[in-house]
């Protein structure tokens, strides 16, 4: 059974993988989350790589091949049974270490992952994703969000910035990826994915019939390095 999850209507509690895959979106539904309690210890794992730069995609072929304690392989054991499954529907899914992404320097409108966003596909698609360790991702509602290019003082510094023809303008702001960004309505109550939920959110596709799940990946405030599976 589904339930409402608390704080917002877009988001949809399922209690098992086969409802997660299998609940529509609908209506103001787009983000849906297997919520688990997950045993095992998912720190031994990020411990077991040291890497430079800011993220270490990791593969099945790494995770067989660590020596871990009880602990650390029943952890092993559910990033795999979940790679197996998102496979199993076509999905390719990739699991990092991530000390920290890189920031878009831009001055005035950053598109990094930081900032919330939206993802589109040409295709129809969903976003998986489960935080297994560290600072998890951050969602928040349609209806407390606004496009960034709709903002007034943030279109007109993007106009500035433009050098084409008006008619291509939109084209412009699409091709750049800034339409895919929004901008937190004052007051908005941010929710946290937390830690061990497989969550399914809704994409931009030529399919889609909701709005797709506006969300962002966390600044790593707590110092840890995050263990992310995504597809």
């Amino acid at each position: 059974m589904t339930k409402t999850f608390p704080n917002s209507l877009n988001l949809l509690h399922v209690n098992n993988f086969q409802e997660l895959i299998s609940t529509p979106f609908q209506g103001t539904t787009n983000a849906i989350s297997w919520s688990r309690e997950l045993e095992g210890d998912f720190e031994e794992i990020v411990n077991e790589f040291h890497f430079e730069g800011t993220m270490l995609e990791i593969d099945e072929e790494d995770l067989l091949a660590l020596e871990l304690s009880e602990s650390g392989k029943v952890a092993r054991e559910t990033i795999l049974s979940d790679f197996r499954s998102l496979s199993e529907l076509g999905a390719s899914p990739v699991l990092n270490i991530i000390a920290n992404y890189e920031a878009d320097e831009h001055p005035f409108f950053p598109t990094d992952v930081y900032s919330f966003h939206v993802d589109r596909s040409p295709i129809a698609t969903d976003t998986f994703l489960c935080t297994y360790f560290g600072d998890a991702s951050e969602l928040i509602s349609n209806e407390d969000a606004i496009q960034k290019i709709q903002v007034p003082e943030i279109r007109e510094q993007l106009l500035k910035s433009y050098f084409g023809k008006e008619a291509d303008f939109e084209a412009y702001l699409r091709e750049n990826f800034f339409d895919l960004h929004y901008q937190a309505l004052e007051d908005t109550k941010v929710i946290r994915a937390g830690v061990g939920h497989l969550w399914r959110l809704a994409v931009d596709h030529p399919e889609s019939k909701v709005f797709p799940c506006v969300h962002r990946e966390p600044r790593e405030s707590s110092g840890k390095k995050r263990l992310l599976m995504i597809c």
